[in-house]
């Protein structure tokens, strides 16, 4: 039972190790950010404080249903950087 116990605690603290801290953009430059977009196609990043969002390199990592809109954060050198884009639901508007 104790050798039990004791795997299971060491695969928690593994994967407790192992588990990484999203990437800031306010803490990386433009050009960082840029590039991890470039790269991963689709990335978590956070934006500041609690906030975060997906950014992917083109449309093509969006569903089926939604659009690229140009994605703009604040990074360490720029208040204001493109980066890639958002993808964006394409829902239709109903009117009653």
């Amino acid at each position: 039972m104790s050798r039990i116990v004791l795997s299971l605690l060491l695969l928690l603290a593994a994967g407790i190790a192992t588990a990484e801290a999203r990437p800031s953009t306010t803490n990386r430059s433009c050009s960082a950010n840029r590039q991890s977009v470039a790269a991963s196609g689709a990335i978590v990043l956070g934006t500041g404080g609690h906030t975060y969002d997906r950014f992917v390199r083109n449309r093509s990592f969006c569903e089926f249903d939604e659009r690229a809109e140009p994605a703009w954060v604040p990074s360490r050198d720029r208040a204001s950087c493109f980066i890639g884009y958002r993808c964006k639901s394409d829902e239709p508007l109903w009117f009653d």
